[in-house]
């Protein structure tokens, strides 16, 4: 997917190697009011250079729901922590979504991996895209307002 918004630019190799490979990923979209909402767990998939996460509970549930409004938030993983836009995902990767989250996730329940791999999670799915360094001035840490 390209991106149009001129302060966006491409993970690094190491940043997706790193956000990839670690055990704990969070995301803490932006709220109405500027706040960045207290940061949750995520399933994060990578396919080719580019980030995937999907709402295993449907497109309402509150992460979801502020990320879709915002457009933005911050995610951190592994010691990378980096501000995003968030975009919807054209469904032209569904099936390479599927598949990552599949071979990533095949230790757990079936049923559970089913939850993020069904037509319902498909319309969730939502890309991070990194912001060029210095873009945000507003965020200083994860979920802090300077």
């Amino acid at each position: 997917m390209e991106h149009q918004d001129a302060q966006t630019t491409n993970w690094t190799s190491d940043e997706l190697r790193t956000i990839e490979a670690a055990e704990q990923r969070e995301i803490a979209p932006r709220q109405r009011e500027g706040t960045l909402r207290t940061p949750g767990p995520i399933w994060v998939v990578r396919v080719g250079d580019d980030l995937y996460v999907r709402a295993a509970y449907g497109a309402g549930t509150g992460w979801h729901r502020v990320a879709r409004a915002s457009r933005e938030g911050r995610i951190r993983a592994g010691g990378v922590e980096k501000y995003v836009p968030i975009e919807d995902a054209g469904g032209a990767v569904n099936d390479q979504i599927d598949a990552g989250y599949r071979a990533k996730y095949r230790r757990y329940a079936g049923s559970i991996v089913d939850g993020v791999t069904n037509a319902r999670a498909h319309s969730t799915t939502l890309e991070l895209a990194p912001r060029a360094a210095g873009a945000s001035a507003t965020t200083t840490d994860f979920g802090e307002r300077s």
